[in-house]
């Protein structure tokens, strides 16, 4: 039997998040297909199941396996542009497959339901900034549609069913063990290229701002969430970055001049993001703690140590 069951813990967060719950004495179950997870981020001390969460009755026996207290959802189609081009894939996983979980839950008697949402996908063009968990979301995007539309579940399940939840909304998480052959995660696949003398591609001109936060104290989130009061929380550090800003940063942090070359702009992506952590600093409690210059210093030490 599990204390926690994090699905897509051999991913990037998902793995740091499982990390932290071992640190702190907890079992752990890890659920993961590996299709963008990998096996050597998994933690010696979880008990893995390869299993893909759009398949009901293999999420079924490991339910009925570890009968968790708590699940950790983290698996998710994470490619923004991909739901774009197929927006039925993406339902496929990020609706279909939580409502899998969430059945389950039900029916094995989960206590709490954590969830890993987006802030940076859910709100669309905000109209002030950093914005806060008040906003109407207005995604741009079906990834973004899918994360709200498994919130929305997740206070039904909460009102019908008493499924305690905590919804997570991260910004841009970035740090060790981010893919940087990805889509996603701009910090990782810049800090790879520049490390191997490879041009980095930016999508528009450059002024498109995100909310970048640290996976470590993603991390942190996630433990806190075991016990805070239930709700939605966004979790940044209220502060925009350009990526003409990143890549000044990286080549400062890099010590070495960084090639790029301007792109096309890219449909469902939106032009500026910072989120609000008032609500999270005052109920998990939780504030971000990794500056992001030390953050990006601690990814490309790591880049280094894998690439050169």
């Amino acid at each position: 039997m599990a204390d926690v069951l994090v699905t897509g813990g051999a991913g990037f967060i998902g793995s740091w998040v499982v990390d932290r719950y071992v640190k702190e004495g907890l079992s752990v179950a890890v659920v993961d297909n590996l299709s963008t997870g990998s096996p050597e981020n998994l933690n010696p001390q979880a008990k893995f199941y390869e299993v893909d969460i759009t398949s009901f009755r293999d999420l079924e026996a490991v339910f009925a396996q570890e009968k968790p207290h708590y699940v950790n959802h983290h698996a998710a189609q994470i490619n923004l542009r991909r739901s774009v081009e197929d927006p039925i894939f993406d339902a496929s996983v990020n609706i279909l497959g939580t409502l899998h979980l969430l059945e389950l839950s039900v029916r094995f008697g989960v206590k709490r339901f954590i969830f890993a949402s987006t802030g940076g996908a859910i709100y669309g063009e905000p109209e002030k900034l950093p914005v806060d968990e008040t906003a109407v979301p207005a995604p741009l995007s079906p990834y973004g549609v899918a994360k709200y539309a498994v919130e929305t579940y997740l206070a039904y399940y909460e009102k019908v069913w008493s499924l305690e939840y905590v919804a997570l909304r991260y910004g841009n998480v970035y740090g060790p063990r981010q893919n940087p052959e990805g889509e996603a995660g701009v910090i990782a696949i810049f800090s790879s290229r520049l490390l191997q003398g490879k041009p980095c591609i930016i999508f528009g001109d450059g002024k498109k701002t995100r909310d970048y936060v640290y996976v470590e104290d993603i991390a942190q989130a996630n433990f806190l969430a075991l016990s805070s009061p239930g709700g939605v929380y966004n979790l940044g550090t209220g502060q925009e970055t350009s990526v003409l800003e990143l890549i000044e940063l990286l080549q400062k942090i890099a010590q070495q001049e960084a090639r790029f070359v301007f792109g096309e702009e890219r449909k469902g992506e939106v032009n500026r993001i910072a989120l609000s952590f008032a609500k999270a600093r005052s109920t998990l409690p939780w504030s971000p703690k990794v500056s992001l210059e030390e953050g990006m210093s601690k990814t490309m030490e790591w880049f280094k140590n894998r690439l050169l």
